[in-house]
């Protein structure tokens, strides 16, 4: 059932979990150009639970945690960006592996994917789905 929506709010949170969550967060915010929105500190000096903001969009991440959810890895997120070639040379600029250089796909899009320090594989496109 879909439920109605009074407001601009995202519907989709994607999430990953990180070995070491609080650098993760400080190169997210370097590399990408994520910003912090909420950070919910946890023992040790780990992460409960961050959401970063990107655009309109809401990223959770966290420190790994032997639960249901696992560990590191397994997910690839896709993040809208305008301006594709000048994205890429942040991230690169910032230590990013750039796993695919930038490249027009067929529909329209330029896209480019790129590693972070813990191994996720993160695309970036200009391809914004209509909702």
């Amino acid at each position: 059932m879909t439920q109605p929506s009074s407001s601009s709010a995202p519907t989709f949170y994607p999430s990953l979990r990180y070995r070491d969550a609080p650098a993760a967060l400080r190169w997210l915010a370097t590399a990408f150009g994520f910003e912090e929105h909420l950070v919910v500190p946890g023992p040790e000096g780990t992460i409960a639970h961050a959401e970063l903001r990107f655009g309109n969009g809401i990223f959770m991440m966290g420190s790994v945690k032997d639960d249901v959810f696992g560990s590191a890895g397994g997910m690839a997120p896709y993040v809208y960006v305008a301006d594709i070639d000048a994205h890429c040379a942040r991230a690169r600029a910032a230590g990013a592996i750039i796993v695919r250089e930038p490249f027009n796909t067929d529909y329209g899009s330029r896209d480019y994917a790129a590693r972070d320090p813990e191994g996720h594989v993160w695309s970036f496109g200009t391809y914004r789905p209509a909702p």
